[in-house]
């Protein structure tokens, strides 16, 4: 029989997860609370914890004080502390929906074989948002009580509808004269169709664009055909039109990653460094709308992306290290999660859900979705995650059966296989992803990719920041404050 051992000790423990790391550190298990505070300790010290054993005055006992993992009863109280932290994490339910994407057309010239829609040909009838809808949409938008909001225009290729941009953008300008809100208009467009018109109207409304770069010409063109074949030059000649008028940090990019594209991520990043960005996106395929027909050729297991995702952001360390700052977009969202006391703006790692919360789409019928992922779910034959029209009320709309059946899976801590999960802090719930794949919300976390690829990047990161030189902790902060690494001090995680 083992001999239990009783103390008096003058601690008490606070709630807390662990995991165990893999890698060489003596300090191989990770402990976090609900807060983000974490703390790497070796399994001994994980065991004088839990048993109460520990010395006060040593560094880890007061390590674990300030961090509130424990507390001393008499002592000082850290519940309001705790919980201010907690509201600064969870802030974003108190501000209704900041993003509002609107698909003004499925129109198109590209022929993506991983497009997550179906697209319309050019001269295509009965695939453009009407004028009506745009300004019921508009409408919908200013009923958020957020004080930022964000409009995104997506396609299709928008900027065959550019008309229709014009005349939201005009409408919504109109309306902040009185509203007097924090407004940002972005473009996701592959740059094709500029025009002078555009560029003009863009720089008088202070308009960015977003724009794919998949890597060099010929995986560019192999991923993102066009009937002319020059896809890969012609994204470019956009780029340099925009930089050229409007700012070099008027126009970002990123990659969608098919399995011929994990075959070569330095050249993919080398790609990047050439045309003068300073992020990159590393995003793996997605299984919707046309992607999902063409999986067999270009989709791969999250194992083999994450063994890509490890090789690239070594070289993307390695490279930063030389003086070439280059930072990767999910990383620095995951490392904001981990190292800021803020939620990061990617809905996808918020809990509760960002989808219909923090961000809505206005399809181009006039029909409005939670999320992009949602709506997409729609050229797939699947149409049971639409809230309603844009003509109902912003209220009416997030009071929608779909969003009570969303958020039900949608705050991942109370979860099966999430809530007892020590990396749930930085995580979200993504329902929409788990109908996607597995048809129901809530899914089961063993099959569940967004887990998969979550888990296995946040063990990542958390074993840079453990293990890492100074030089890799340097870069990973500088990627959040976009300061050189070398004016970064050193993070002391290692200590």
């Amino acid at each position: 029989m083992d001999t239990v051992i009783t103390t008096d000790s003058s601690y008490r423990l606070l709630p807390f997860r662990f995991i165990r790391l893999s890698g060489g550190s003596t300090r191989e298990v990770l402990i976090t609370a609900d807060t983000g505070e974490f703390l790497f300790v070796s399994d001994a010290q994980l065991r004088e914890l839990l048993d109460k054993r520990l010395r006060p005055g040593t560094s880890l006992y007061k390590d674990l004080l300030a961090r509130h993992f424990i507390y001393e009863p008499g002592g000082h109280d850290p519940l309001p502390e705790m919980a201010a932290q907690y509201r600064s994490r969870k802030d974003f339910l108190l501000q209704g929906p900041a993003l509002h994407l609107f698909v003004v057309t499925l129109r198109c010239n590209h022929t993506c074989q991983y497009c997550q829609v179906s697209r319309a040909p050019l001269a295509g009838d009965g695939h453009d948002l009407s004028e009506q809808d745009a300004l019921d949409a508009v409408e919908r938008v200013f009923e958020s009580t957020s004080p930022v909001l964000t409009l995104e225009f997506q396609g299709g290729e928008p900027l065959l509808a550019f008309a229709r941009i014009r005349q939201i953008v005009e409408r919504v300008a109109e309306r902040n004269e009185t509203e007097q809100r924090d407004i940002q208009f972005v473009i996701t467009s592959t740059l094709h169709h500029l025009t002078d018109e555009i560029l003009d109207f863009a720089e008088a409304h202070h308009i960015h664009f977003s724009t794919s770069l998949d890597g060099p010409a010929a995986l560019h063109n192999a991923n993102r055909p066009t009937p002319t074949r020059d896809s890969y030059e012609r994204t470019l000649e956009g780029i340099q039109r925009v930089r050229e008028r409007l700012g070099h940090d008027a126009v970002s990019a990123l990659t969608t990653l098919t399995a011929r594209s994990l075959e070569q991520p330095r050249a993919i990043i080398d790609e990047y460094v050439r045309q003068g960005f300073s992020s990159i996106s590393l995003r793996p395929l997605s299984r919707y709308g046309f992607a999902s027909k063409s999986a067999q050729r270009l989709d791969y297991p999250m194992e083999r992306y994450v063994r890509f995702y490890q090789e690239a952001l070594a070289y993307l360390l390695e490279l930063n290290q030389q003086g070439v700052y280059l930072s990767e977009g999910y990383t620095t969202l995951l490392l904001n999660n981990i190292l800021t006391p803020f939620s990061s703006g990617y809905v996808d790692l918020r809990s509760p859900m960002g989808a219909g919360t923090s961000a809505l789409v206005y399809n181009y019928d006039g029909y409005v979705y939670p999320s992009d992922e949602a709506r997409m779910l729609l050229e797939m034959g699947e149409d049971g995650l639409r809230l309603g029209t844009v003509r109902q009320p912003l209220r009416e709309l997030l009071n929608a059966p779909v969003m009570h059946l969303l958020l039900e899976a949608g705050i991942a801590e109370s979860l099966p296989g999430c809530s007892d999960c020590a990396l749930v802090p930085y995580c979200g719930a993504d329902p929409v992803e788990h109908f996607a794949r597995q048809g129901d919300p809530i899914g089961h976390r063993a099959f569940s990719t967004f887990c998969e690829k979550n888990m296995s990047l946040l063990q990542h990161l958390f074993g840079l920041l453990r293990d890492g030189d100074d030089g890799t902790q340097r870069v990973l902060l500088s990627w959040l404050t976009r300061r050189s690494f070398a004016d970064i001090p050193h993070l002391g995680f290692r200590g």
